[in-house]
């Protein structure tokens, strides 16, 4: 299994990528979204509806109702980073590794430490990570279709 990362400024630009990964046939167990809750800029601000944690949380980035992705949104604090949302598989795994914050909970996806210290102050500083967990010629158009609708870097691990 490989996980594909993109890195957004442009957070329209990250929902677009989604769209576009589940059209082509990935599914919501396979794609997570990782984004620094905003609250201080009302006019960018949805609403999303979920369970649990996630109910009712207002989040930056204009993201709105991706398929089916969001219905798990969940929010976290992180020390040191905030407020967080995240969704998809990768939710869990965060939940799960709060102390170690963003970084923690990507190392069981196969990256390395340094790089998720690297991708969690991306999150810090208002960035959005799409993550892509697949196999096979999965990857390289998970790839594509990052770049392709804007991510500002794209890395694959295996």
């Amino acid at each position: 299994m490989s996980t594909v990362v993109g890195v957004f400024e442009a957070h329209d630009r990250a929902k677009e990528a989604i769209e576009a990964l589940e059209e082509q046939g990935f599914s919501e167990d396979e794609l997570s979204i990782v984004a620094r809750q905003n609250q201080n800029d009302e006019s960018e601000q949805g609403t999303m509806e979920g369970d649990g944690v996630g109910d009712g949380i207002a989040w930056g980035g204009g993201l709105g109702a991706v398929g089916g992705i969001l219905v798990g949104l969940g929010a976290l604090a992180i020390p040191g980073i905030g407020p967080i949302v995240a969704a998809g598989p990768i939710a869990a795994g965060l939940s799960g590794a709060v102390a170690g914050g963003i970084a923690g909970g990507l190392i069981d996806l196969g990256i390395p430490e340094a790089e998720g210290q690297r991708f969690e102050e991306d999150v810090k500083e208002g960035r959005l990570l799409a993550v892509v967990e697949c196999e096979g010629d999965d990857v390289v158009q998970a790839e594509q279709l990052l770049q392709r609708y804007g991510a500002d870097e794209v890395q694959v691990y295996d």
